[in-house]
């Protein structure tokens, strides 16, 4: 027990003489937690849009200001030209078009129908998406209106209704930061545990300062805790500065769970964290080697943790990888602690399968560290 205090102690001075390195520890996460949030919004707005009426009516007119009053839309251009909208859409000047044909209003008094044509930029897959989703539900509203309009009024209230009225759970008002903060301060977390990790050990190998270390009586098991620990505890105080600072005074963001919950819950997956980049610094010889091993290994937990795209539609093959993926399990606990309330029987699946990435990492860690190195 002496010999891992004089260790802890030794890593915990090598740490704050290095004032730089301190403050980009806990500056960092802070600051990228301040912005990420803003820019990390599913709810696309602004979307250009030309319309191309040939028709000129009062239907057209009032589809085209149904379509820009809804507050997702901007117009660009109002023309009876579809070649000059086109060349808008190439020139990247508008994402959607929407062309009204001649005698709109009139085919849809006389015959009852009539097609609208609809281009759409899908150069940003994800905006076109969205963008000709909005369209088609906000096209699918007027036509009702225009239904229900042409029906005689007899025929009104014997007319069946279906009144829908939607109740959003744990997240009232669809509020992205709420949604975006619990998952983008993990993945902060994961990454300042895993690189700082990563690269304590390689740090001793550059310097020479390990073949002191390895002619020592120290164990490997104390050498490696020695490594581990300081960082678990910096791991804990940023994502309390992140958890308390930031996100309940800029973002207004509450825990609905218990802390102690969220708390257990980290110490272990920040167990999980750590031995990965203790096993990087184990097979790395250089800063380096350990850099860009943490940086492939980061890209994965990031694109495949479910922060951005729902595992659920993920290709089979990709649901496994995110199955043996250590963030995708903290995402889920972030999200149903502070969203949901979740207590320990909630999750404890999560839980579980945390505590033996743990385990199973650190013993790597410490089985693969080799004293004779």
């Amino acid at each position: 027990m002496r010999t891992l205090i004089f260790l802890l102690q030794k890593e915990f001075r090598q740490i704050f003489r290095n004032k730089t390195i301190l403050r980009i520890i806990i500056a960092l996460p802070v600051v990228q937690l301040l912005i990420m949030p803003l820019a990390a919004d599913y709810e696309i707005k602004n979307i250009n849009i030309t319309v191309v009426d040939h028709d000129r009516s009062t239907f057209s007119h009032d589809l085209t200001s149904k379509i820009l009053s809804s507050g997702y839309f901007k117009l660009i251009d109002y023309n009876n030209s579809f070649p000059t909208a086109f060349q808008q859409m190439e020139n990247n000047e508008t994402d959607l078009i929407l062309e009204i044909p001649m005698n709109f209003e009139r085919n849809l008094s006389r015959e009852n129908s009539q097609q609208l044509f609809v281009a759409v930029n899908a150069i940003n897959g994800t905006k076109a998406m969205v963008g000709s989703a909005y369209l088609s539900r906000i096209i699918a509203a007027f036509n009702q209106d225009i239904r229900t309009e042409m029906l005689p009024p007899s025929s009104m209230p014997n007319m069946p209704a279906i009144e829908i009225v939607s109740s959003n759970w744990f997240n009232r008002y669809l509020n992205y930061p709420v949604f975006m903060v619990p998952g983008i301060l993990v993945i902060l977390v994961t990454m300042v545990g895993s690189y700082m990790c990563a690269l304590n050990i390689v740090k001793e190998k550059e310097a020479g300062t390990i073949e002191q270390i390895n002619v020592t009586p120290i164990r490997k098991h104390h050498f490696i805790l020695g490594k581990l620990i300081p960082f678990w505890v910096i791991g804990m105080f940023v994502f309390t500065i992140g958890l308390f600072l930031v996100s309940r005074i800029v973002y207004g963001i509450v825990p609905a769970g218990s802390i102690l919950v969220l708390y257990s819950f980290l110490a272990i997956y920040l167990l999980t964290v750590l031995g990965i980049g203790l096993i990087i610094s184990t097979y790395s010889n250089t800063q380096q080697q350990a850099m860009s091993l943490a940086f492939f290994f980061m890209m994965i937990f990031i694109l495949m943790g479910g922060l951005f795209t729902p595992i659920d539609s993920m290709p089979e093959w990709a649901k496994w990888i995110a199955r043996i993926n250590p963030v995708t399990y903290f995402i889920e606990v972030m999200r149903m602690i502070v969203m949901k309330g979740s207590g320990f029987y909630d999750i404890r699946i999560h839980l579980l399968i945390t505590t033996g990435f743990a385990v199973f990492f650190n013993t790597w860690a410490v089985w693969n560290y080799r004293k004779t190195s």
